[in-house]
């Protein structure tokens, strides 16, 4: 991926979860569509990854959207080829991830929103968290975008 198209990236990711997709879905859309990979299959592999590990409070679904974009750039094709670019390319991103952040899980990045529970919705509405979470699924498909563009480098 050219670096130049890294800002295109976020915003892409963001408009895409402004009409509707969620974190994992449009992180993963964005960066395969900048590299002109278009398929109906990736929002939706990327579903039960959406909001902490499908309301589970675990790693935020923006963060495993732009995890599976490092996988479709650098992931193995056969059981021969390494898994090694796919593997450091990830913990350069979740690396960067967590220092931006200072975490990695939804449940954290949400000030300790519990999205499976009622409690948990409603403070996500009353919170306007969802502002939270377009910026969160920007920057990770930003953040994405830049460790590809450095590695395939």
């Amino acid at each position: 991926m050219e670096t130049s198209k890294i800002p295109e990236v976020r915003k892409s990711a963001e408009e895409l979860f402004e009409s509707g997709l969620f974190c994992a879905e449009s992180v993963v859309t964005a960066i395969a569509k900048a590299q002109g990979l278009d398929s109906e299959f990736l929002p939706r592999a990327a579903t039960s990854f959406c909001s902490g590990m499908s309301r589970t409070c675990g790693m935020c679904g923006a963060l495993t959207g732009a995890i599976m974009g490092i996988s479709l750039t650098f992931g193995r094709s056969s059981a021969k080829d390494s898994a090694e670019p796919s593997y450091i390319a990830a913990q350069q991103l979740i690396s960067a991830f967590e220092k931006e952040f200072g975490s990695r899980d939804c449940y954290d990045l949400l000030g300790g929103c519990d999205l499976s529970t009622p409690e948990g919705q409603t403070m996500f509405k009353e919170q306007k968290l969802d502002k939270r979470c377009l910026r969160i699924t920007g920057r990770a498909a930003e953040i994405a975008a830049g460790v590809i563009a450095e590695n395939n480098g």
